[in-house]
């Protein structure tokens, strides 16, 4: 079901456009004006058959364009499986992008800092996950997607993370590496859940991008994840945490992130 569903948003987004998309860019939290595209179209993922985004900062919508000379689809915003959507269904977006085309995924997304020298406005390129949502793969395997049991080795493509430190260079900016650990949210982490975090070996902890990540290498799709760290997580930043905290920060250094993909997308081979 959860195949023909993707196919049949990429059939209506085939009847819209003919644009193929060698890559594809998430936008997560507040950062949805961090890819200065040349647009040529765009259409909403309710348009498609897909579920909309009900959070503030995520517009739920794909944009087709060009960007550093490279075909980019940007996917503007996300479902969360706290929406209450299985992750099988929050990651149709991501699937439906790779099956109009897109080889790599950029997946991007605002992250609480849990290592100790991470500080607010800080970039982090994904070196691997901890995923403690549910597998979006559980369930019958649909062989058109990929193979019952994928390999998750490197799931973030070490030759896509050594792009994107030289990127980091030439814009003059330090780019962090880590591992990134999903929660279900919404609920912000507790201090303790936090703590367990950084013992299991978290850098950074969100609520998006491992279950994304999982789909798109079950489909043989490179992947690269960054995360902006918008706040410290809690019980690391002496003040409760707020979504419009973490959209303000996003926004703040909005202008950082937009340098860093412009130049990672146009060294991407």
């Amino acid at each position: 079901m959860t195949f023909d569903r993707a196919l049949s948003a990429c059939a209506k987004l085939r009847e819209r456009t003919d644009f193929v998309p060698e890559i594809a860019i998430v936008l997560g939290s507040g950062l949805g004006g961090a890819v200065d595209l040349d647009e040529e179209f765009s259409i909403g993922y309710d348009e498609l058959g897909l579920p909309d985004s009900t959070v503030h900062g995520h517009r739920g919508r794909m944009v087709f364009g060009r960007l550093s000379g490279k075909k980019v689809a940007v996917l503007q915003g996300r479902v969360h499986c706290y929406e209450g959507h299985s992750s099988a269904t929050a990651v149709l977006p991501v699937r439906v992008a790779a099956l109009a085309g897109a080889k790599t995924v950029i997946l991007t997304n605002a992250a609480g800092g849990i290592a100790p020298d991470f500080e607010c406005g800080d970039i982090m390129a994904i070196r691997d996950h901890i995923c403690l949502a549910p597998n979006p793969l559980i369930g019958p395997n649909d062989d058109r997607f990929g193979p019952r049991f994928p390999d998750m080795t490197a799931p973030y493509d070490p030759e896509l993370i050594e792009v994107a430190k030289r990127a980091a260079q030439r814009c003059g900016s330090e780019l962090k590496e880590g591992v990134y650990i999903q929660f279900t949210g919404p609920s912000f982490e507790t201090a303790a859940e936090v703590k367990m975090a950084g013992i299991l070996g978290a850098d950074a902890v969100g609520m998006s991008t491992a279950i994304e990540t999982i789909a798109l290498r079950h489909m043989g799709v490179r992947v690269m994840g960054l995360s902006f760290i918008s706040n410290k997580a809690c019980g690391l930043a002496g003040k409760p945490l707020s979504h419009e905290d973490v959209n303000r920060e996003s926004e703040r250094v909005v202008g950082k992130m937009r340098a860093l993909l412009a130049e990672i997308v146009g060294d991407i081979q």
